[in-house]
């Protein structure tokens, strides 16, 4: 079977393609023939050796944590009446047209839920939820969204409108702003631009507003922080050129802002995982949320996917075709 390997940290040339022999489940193990698998801007940021404290990664590997697909085979332990299903599976080596997972990381896809639109649930709609959760929005707040087009923001965007909160949006020119007006956004604001986040304040009447998510980091990061009324909340999960958006603890509790960065623990344990994909695919089957697709490629153009992420030139949420 193909896969895409990394033998090397390095930028996306390093992204090569191979011939592996195809896995084999071992006792409670599936084999999943996948035809989506997600691709996210932290598998650019590994690639490059980025978060090995985070997400401790060991050269050679194959990136992704996976995507949708039909089950083609079980191990020992396991019904075989999985087999055909089409499911989610959620492991390392995503980039493969082949993958060997535990149950515990399977999930099965509902009715009228397509296996592109169950692949960019399998991250993007467990940390939006997860995001969602840290924040608490309540019906009334102003809540900002930073980097609002991306395949968490968009679904951010969605998720306070449906708690009843007023979003801001913040994105980089028209066409990711256009965006984020037709996923619900009330005001929108160009973060490319000087004195965006004074814009911000001045449209939700110049305190600030109640919660923010930051999903830039970095020193852009510092600016949505900046938005934020006193007493407000700030979740922050973006990693800019591979940073943190680094907040003075001082002046945040002079401010009274309550801090909370998303990644700094880790992944969430498979129990969470499971919950909130599971969650995150039944509002997709109601249509509540819809995760929107702006850029699929051949397994073979990994590469293009992630120069793509680079240079945030992906309007919501890059996939690779199997």
């Amino acid at each position: 079977m193909r896969v895409i390997r990394v033998r090397e940290f390095g930028g996306p040339e390093v992204l090569v393609p191979e011939e592996v022999p195809d896995p084999v489940a071992g006792p409670g193990q599936v084999v999943v023939g996948l035809a989506v698998a997600d691709v996210i801007y932290l598998d650019t940021l590994l690639r490059g050796g980025w978060g090995g404290e985070f997400f401790p990664t060991e050269l050679p590997y194959v990136p992704g944590g996976g995507g949708a697909g039909r089950v083609l085979s079980v191990g020992e332990g396991v019904d075989p009446a999985w087999v055909g299903r089409h499911v989610l599976v959620r492991g390392s080596g995503g980039y493969a047209e082949r993958v060997v997972a535990g149950m515990e990381e399977v999930v099965e896809v509902p009715d009228g839920v397509d296996s592109t639109q169950a692949a960019a649930m399998l991250h993007d709609g467990v940390t939006a939820l997860k995001l969602a959760r840290e924040g608490k929005i309540a019906t009334g707040e102003w809540v900002l969204v930073a980097a609002a087009t991306g395949g968490a923001g968009s679904l951010l965007v969605q998720l306070a409108r449906n708690a009843g909160a007023r979003v801001v949006a913040a994105a980089r020119g028209e066409r990711k702003l256009a965006l984020a007006r037709e996923l619900g956004a009330e005001v929108v604001v160009d973060y490319s631009e000087d004195g965006w986040q004074h814009r911000v304040r001045d449209a939700v009447g110049g305190a600030g507003v109640d919660l923010a998510f930051d999903g830039a980091g970095g020193e852009l990061g510092k600016a949505v922080f900046d938005t934020v009324a006193e007493g407000g909340r700030f979740v922050t999960y973006g990693t800019s050129n591979g940073g943190f958006a680094d907040i003075d603890a001082r002046v945040a509790e002079q401010r009274q802002v309550t801090v909370t960065n998303s990644l700094e623990a880790g992944p969430p344990d498979q129990t969470t995982v499971r919950e909130l994909l599971t969650e995150a695919l039944t509002l997709t089957a109601e249509r509540r949320i819809r995760a929107v697709i702006g850029a699929t490629y051949p397994l073979a153009r990994a590469r293009d996917a992630h120069t793509s992420l680079a240079e945030r030139a992906t309007l919501g949420k890059s996939l690779l075709l199997v």
